[in-house]
């Protein structure tokens, strides 16, 4: 098994939050942007391109691509306002292509700033969300940083409390 990098010892906290069309992801930035606020750090916004296949339609895939990168570019230059907002301070921004689970993996794996990955946990009938039941399930052993799960129905007067 190989071993995980050695994270730089670093004063900043940066808190790593999935960027996805869920409600309960606005949960998880305000609960990562009060800590990152709190303590110094700073907020971190992943979102993950996940592949279409049109097979032998090239031109189709092409077009459909630049239009999926750019929905990821304005969703977080939207949900980077957000983090200006609430910090003060300018987020990092991580755009993948791939599978959501595996990128994100992969992303905490290459890039030895993320202290803390924050997700919210789904507050319906489906569970907690994917990325949840996967990175507290059978993915865990991949994990190499801390995971703050937040109730995905916390309000602000309990993001008050716990932050």
């Amino acid at each position: 098994m190989a071993r995980a990098k050695k994270k730089p010892d670093r004063k900043e906290r940066t808190f790593l939050v999935v960027v996805d069309e869920s409600e309960e992801m606005d949960v998880a930035l305000r609960f990562a942007c009060r800590r990152a606020k709190a303590t110094g750090g700073r907020v971190a916004l992943f979102y993950v391109i996940e592949p279409a296949d049109f097979g032998h339609w090239i031109a189709v895939e092409d077009l459909m691509e630049k239009e999926r990168r750019m929905v990821a570019e304005e969703t977080l230059t939207r949900y980077s306002d957000t983090v200006i907002e609430q910090t003060g301070v300018l987020p990092i921004l991580h755009i993948r292509e791939g599978e959501r689970r595996e990128a994100l993996l992969k992303l905490i794996e290459e890039e030895p700033s993320i202290s803390i990955l924050v997700l919210a946990m789904g507050s319906g009938r489906g569970g907690p969300g994917p990325l949840i039941a996967a990175l507290t399930g059978k993915f865990y052993k991949r994990l190499t940083v801390p995971m703050t799960i937040v109730p995905g129905r916390l309000t602000e007067e309990g993001l008050d409390a716990v932050t």
